[in-house]
């Protein structure tokens, strides 16, 4: 960085920045094009499935399933572990009233499946079951559905909503935002100051970090209960009990041990800005460890350099202990989120590691930075430089570790735009393009302090040789008019008169008259309190001045001027794309949804049942065909239909039909050949069925020689 000029000369005109280079911006369009065609290619890779947010894969009994008698238990399986409480999943009768017996717990041990038994002597009609949880990433999932006993019924359930309550939901999104945010300047805002310039603007960063950090988790530790538990509001937020749930919970112990996590780290704050002292202060000591000097105001401002310079064994033992508290605050949300369920699980937490703490030394720094050139006219170019590099590294870093991530939470190229999460990481994918680019032009204001530090230096001979020549009378007069407006020189303290205080402390020790040592006494202590006044208006006056030639001083630099513009973009671009972070790791994936989608076609794991009622217009004509299909997937199935009249006895009839259509795939009409067992019982073995799907069933019951009738239903057949 090119030092201030001496207010006793002219200072020399500074050349005006160069513009950058049109092969400079093909470099720069060429990497952000290479990074677009590798993040594309690694999303059109395949992959096995995986998740993140619990899917419903499969029930026993079927969703709508028509049973001929009750089952002992309902069993749910996920498509990933899940957390369950004493309501996760509820079976309510036609009534609404509770039939299981409120013990959900998993299959065997797997922490993907749940199941809750169910009371004996359950009537006939349609049941619900209503399940809530806690997926392993720490989102809350839910859903409905029904089954029957004997034959469906109508039911005055009501389902309950899956979503938490929505100004919960909202405080918790916004806690969540403000976690993030408050890491990113923690860590970023100290990392600046160790590495690369601090100052107070940047302690007041990191500080502000800290406590926004801590603030959003105690927030979230509170909120956490009534946003997993539907139906609850705002007021459960203070349920000591409901906290306590939560704190068994794995979530529940991440931000627990951020908290502790961010004790350890306020006193790496502590010293890492323990030894900068303010401005102004007589014993303050630079950062670079050396006596701070004296600027053009009269004032001390710190050696420039980063904090803990020339204490190489402090600023050791503050980086280690700092990074350590810094990857064990990312490893919080890494362990509780979707880098924790999925595939290569070993491999995906250490990597959205090393993603938050690249997102936060990049952005973090950025707005320690953009702070740094706004409250000092003068910020070291070394300072810019070596943050530039920092920057570079953490670019790198994060684009590495998110193509992975993108890879593995997308794994598709049609889930990366028919699926939500896809879109919103498009979404960011672009922002990075743009604040990449906008980085690529702030190195290149950074190249030109160079060429600023150079031209100074150039002329500098010059100077110095105009300032050793004899001043002539002319020069003598005009060299103050040469000089920067220097601020206003404080008028002369009224000194207290030394004759009347001794006069005053004579008469004292003397025992003289009171009246008259009252009054000299008064006398002096007015004088010393418009003394005290008057210095601290002038004190005022002068870091006004002060403050108003740094604002001039930064803003005649059109490097600096421009650097700190383009910073400024890049901050207000970073804070956007934050916000976006926030939203994808509170959206699931593309993978699990994709995965959900191809389950939904079928959650069966049992028998598909349908309840056919048909009527071919004759005496006896009327009745109920209730079919079966197992196992009701893809495949070799057996089909029964048993066919009833109105008092609920077997209805023998002389003809029944079947036939299977998939008219989505433009498959069938499949027969199915029909054999009498007995009595109002029809069966087939062997009925193949090549795909899953919503399989039309057409279904002809004759009951007479000329009284028949054609009846139609759709079967949900699973993979």
């Amino acid at each position: 960085m090119p030092a201030s000029p001496d207010p006793a000369h002219p200072r020399a005109p500074s050349a005006a920045p160069a513009r950058p280079g049109a092969s400079g911006a093909r470099r720069a369009l060429t990497v952000l094009g290479a990074l677009l065609a590798a993040l594309l290619c690694a999303l059109g890779a395949g992959a096995s499935p995986a998740a993140a947010h619990a899917a419903l894969t499969g029930t026993d009994p079927a969703r709508d399933a028509v049973l001929q008698r009750a089952p002992e238990r309902v069993t749910l399986t996920f498509s990933e572990g899940v957390l369950l409480s004493d309501d996760s999943v509820r079976v309510l009768d036609p009534r609404g009233e509770r039939v299981d017996d409120g013990k959900p717990a998993h299959v065997a041990g797997r922490s993907s499946t749940a199941t809750v038994g169910l009371r004996s002597g359950l009537p006939e009609g349609t049941f619900t079951v209503a399940w809530q949880a806690v997926s392993e990433d720490s989102h809350p999932v839910g859903g409905a559905f029904t089954f029957s006993i004997g034959a469906p019924s109508k039911t005055s359930v009501v389902l309950p909503s899956a979503e938490p309550d929505e100004t919960v939901s909202a405080l918790y999104g916004i806690a969540r935002y403000a976690a993030y945010g408050g890491f990113v300047l923690l860590v970023g805002g100290c990392v600046f100051a160790g590495h690369c310039h601090a100052n107070r603007g940047v302690r007041r960063v990191a500080a502000t970090g800290w406590g926004t950090l801590f603030g959003a988790t105690v927030a979230l530790l509170l909120l956490r209960g009534p946003y997993t538990s539907n139906g609850r509001g705002l007021g459960a937020a203070f349920d000591l009990g409901l906290v306590r749930d939560v704190l068994d919970t794995k979530p529940g112990t991440a931000l627990l041990c951020r908290l502790l996590l961010l004790a350890a780290a306020a006193v790496c704050v502590a010293v890492l800005f323990g030894s900068y002292a303010p401005a102004g202060d007589g014993r303050a000591r630079g950062a670079a460890g050396q006596p701070a000097r004296h600027a053009r105001g009269g004032g001390r401002t710190p050696a420039a350099g980063p904090a803990l310079a020339g204490r190489t064994d402090l600023a050791w033992s503050v980086g280690v202990g700092g990074t350590l508290v810094a990857g064990g605050l990312a490893a919080t949300w890494a362990l509780a989120e979707h880098a924790s369920v999925g595939i290569q699980r070993a491999l995906a937490v250490p990597v959205d590691i090393v993603h938050l703490l690249a997102v936060a030394v990049w952005l973090g720094g950025l707005t320690a930075l953009l702070v740094a050139l706004r409250t000092e006219a003068r910020l070291p170019r070394l300072a810019v430089r070596r943050f530039s590099r920092l920057a570079f590294g953490s670019v790198v870093a994060l684009v590495a570790t998110g193509l992975y991530q993108s890879w593995r939470q997308v794994g598709s190229w049609h889930a990366l735009t028919d699926t939500e999460y896809g879109r919103w990481l498009l979404v960011k994918v672009g922002l990075v393009v743009l604040l990449v680019g906008v980085a690529g032009l702030s190195r290149r204001w950074t190249s030109q302090l160079d060429t600023a530090r150079d031209t100074a230096r150039d002329t500098t001979p010059a100077t110095r040789g105009a300032a050793t020549k004899p001043k002539t009378e002319a020069q003598a007069k005009a060299a103050p008019e040469a000089r920067p407006e220097a601020e206003p020189e404080p008028r002369s303290k009224p000194k207290p008169e030394p004759r009347a205080a001794a006069k005053a402390e004579a008469k004292a020790k003397t025992g003289g008259k009171a009246k008259t040592g009252a009054k000299a006494g008064g006398k002096t202590g007015s004088k010393a309190a418009d003394g005290g006044a008057r210095a601290a208006q002038l004190a005022r006056q002068r870091a006004a001045v002060s403050a108003a030639r740094t604002r001039r001083e930064r803003d005649a630099d059109p490097t600096r001027s421009g650097l700190r513009r383009s910073v400024a973009v890049e901050t207000g671009v970073a804070v956007v794309l934050l916000a976006v972070t926030t939203v994808l790791t509170g959206t699931q994936p593309g993978r699990a949804e994709t995965e959900q989608e191809a389950a939904g076609q079928s959650v069966a794991t049992g028998p598909v049942s349908l309840s056919i009622p048909y009527n071919t217009g004759a005496r006896n004509g009327r009745g109920t065909a209730e079919v079966t299909l197992d196992p009701g997937r893809s495949g070799d199935n057996t089909f029964h239909a048993y066919l009833t009249n109105p008092a609920g006895k077997p209805a023998d009839v002389p003809e029944l039909k079947a036939s299977l259509t998939l008219r989505e795939r433009g498959i069938g009409p499949l027969g199915i050949s029909l054999n009498r067992i007995s009595a109002g019982h029809w069966s087939a073995t062997g009925v193949q069925l090549p795909m899953p799907g919503d399989w039309q069933l057409s279904l002809t019951v004759r009951t007479s020689d000329i009284d028949q009738v054609t009846e139609t239903d759709t079967l949900k057949v699973g993979p």
